[in-house]
């Protein structure tokens, strides 16, 4: 994400919309939005006020009702890690209670109740253990329940609260009832369905990233119980560990919501909250059309789709890195290297090949010096095993001497270095002066050529290699395709090695984008002494044949 698309900037609404507007506009967007005002008709507004008596009321209405509350030694920040809090039965009077004398403290000793969002809680400033009320938080108490095992220990409460006309016909899963004694700020954290916040006494913040700001967020992996929260510590986040975290705020939004208003959070966009004192809300939850509308038996086949989709992505935000890594043509061709008299060339006879299209078409400048930078890369990282020889080269690529078939350097290659001058070389260069410099070191530099495809291209070289050769054929008609690559594969006495090293290479940076999304998206992290295992045999309509 270079930074947070308009399109998916939150929407505010002055109005209610219709039930039509929301199903067709508003839910299928998938972005976030606020209405102001919105529940301000409901009686629990009045009723359940603690500032006018809302809280005997509440009191007297469910006092007598055993409620699940979370309870955590890092309050009054919550985390969503089962490890950091536990739920404990705590009588609803009794909390009730404690935030009527919370209530009165604040009163006695003329507390400022502004909206002091940054909560910039310090670990000496937390509450003590001792002090229970402070460390209990009234989070997800269901009111209303589609789940015939769930008890709800407040439905009593249903009747002061309103379907908004809007939600129409969707099924709602649940309607739970959120509230806290004194600030609080919960995890950041995304929901797998859709959500309705709305805002019954007091006020929240709420800062929303997009779903594809996931990488930045560090989700806990998929396999936990935790899965659907960020691993980055709100108080001190430790960006040595967490470093993408560092520019997350770039692609975040925030919402100040007050009581009477609502915020549609649309699954999968994580979200942090911040209450303000003796905060009560009210959220809707229901499944989105897009998830009940699902086959189960096409998991699998979306599951690929998706994950293909990301690789994709991740690969693109790979390659971008090696953005002005060449040399950029800082050095001027050298005649004596570009003479085609190197012992990689000499006694060679496809050296006196027949000539191609160059004849009639000279390289320019530019293109002497990318043909220079490639064909002085070679000879300064490849040496031949005895003089005079064209085979048996000991590659030394990025500080690495790989020895042996280019299918053990799986391991090696398993940790790809993107600033590989190979690649940045082939990032930088137009695709039509490549193929003319590829096809001037057919006709002069043929085992400089092959010794750069067998031993120096590194997965990422690769993957630009076969890019560049894709962009070279939207230009090209089929003729001029087929004689480009039987050209280029004449030079290799196996041309099937040149084609399996280049697809391997490819298949290798593939593998690196794909432990990078599995980290980024699903949190799990591939053990670094993993090894990559190909499959099958390749075939590639690139052939000479």
């Amino acid at each position: 994400m270079a930074q947070l698309e308009d399109a998916l900037r939150i929407r505010h609404f002055r109005r209610l919309p219709s039930s039509e507007e929301f199903s067709a506009e508003i839910e299928p967007s998938n972005v976030p939005a606020v209405f102001y005002g919105a529940i301000k008709g409901w009686e629990a507004i009045s009723k359940w006020n603690p500032s006018n008596g809302g809280l005997d009321y509440l009191q007297e209405r469910a006092g007598s009702v055993v409620v699940e509350a979370m309870l955590s030694k890092s309050a009054p920040v919550f985390y969503g890690d089962l490890r950091s809090h536990e739920r404990v039965p705590v009588p609803f009077s009794t909390f009730i209670t404690s935030c009527k004398s919370y209530q009165k403290e604040a009163s006695t000793s003329n507390q400022k109740e502004d909206m002091d969002m940054e909560l910039a809680f310090s670990k000496e400033e937390q509450t003590s253990l001792s002090d229970i009320p402070d460390l209990i938080y009234l989070a997800q108490v269901p009111i209303l329940s589609a789940k015939i095992e769930e008890t709800c220990p407040l439905e009593n409460l249903r009747g002061d609260l309103e379907m908004p006309n809007f939600l129409g016909n969707n099924a709602i899963e649940s309607i739970n009832l959120w509230m806290n004694r004194a600030s609080s700020r919960s995890s950041t954290h995304y929901d797998p369905h859709h959500n309705l916040l709305c805002i019954v006494a007091g006020c929240k913040r709420v800062v929303l990233w997009p779903p594809s700001s996931s990488p930045l967020l560090y989700p806990m992996p998929v396999y936990g119980e935790a899965s659907n929260h960020s691993a980055v510590d709100l108080v001190n986040p430790d960006f040595s560990v967490h470093g993408r975290a560092l520019t997350s705020k770039e692609y975040s939004q925030e919402i100040v919501l007050h009581y009477g208003d609502a915020l549609f959070i649309p699954e999968g966009w994580f979200h942090q909250v911040d209450s303000h004192d003796l905060t009560v809300a009210v959220n809707f939850w229901w499944k989105s059309c897009t998830i009940s509308n699902m086959a189960e038996h096409m998991d699998a086949y979306y599951l690929r789709r998706i994950l293909n989709r990301l690789v994709d992505k991740e690969m693109s935000d790979m390659l971008r890195s090696l953005e002005g890594c060449s040399k950029g043509g800082n050095h001027a061709p050298k005649t004596d290297v570009l003479k085609g008299d190197s012992y990689f060339e000499s006694n060679d006879p496809r050296t006196h090949a027949e000539q191609s299209i160059l004849a009639s078409d000279p390289l320019e400048p530019h293109e002497l010096n990318v043909l220079y930078e490639i064909v002085s890369l070679v000879h300064e990282n490849l040496s031949p095993s005895s003089h005079g020889e064209a085979s048996g080269f000991t590659p030394k690529v990025s500080g690495i001497n790989v020895e042996g078939d280019q299918k053990s350097t799986a391991a090696v290659y398993s940790s790809i270095v993107l600033k590989n001058p190979v690649a940045s070389i082939l990032w930088a260069v137009d695709p039509l002066a490549l193929q003319k410099v590829i096809l001037s070191m057919v006709n002069r530099f043929p085992r400089t050529l092959e010794a750069l495809i067998i031993h120096m291209l590194s997965p990422a070289a690769a993957e630009v290699l076969t890019r560049k050769f894709d962009e070279m054929d939207r230009e090209a008609t089929k003729e001029q395709q087929s004689e480009f690559y039987q050209q280029f594969y004449s030079v290799f006495d196996d041309q099937y090695a040149a084609m399996d090293s280049i697809l391997h290479g490819k298949e290798l940076f593939s593998f690196q984008a794909f432990c990078n999304v599995l980290d980024k998206y699903l949190g799990v992290s591939v053990d670094e002494n993993r090894t990559y295992h190909q499959k099958g045999q390749f075939r590639s309509d690139r052939s000479g044949n």
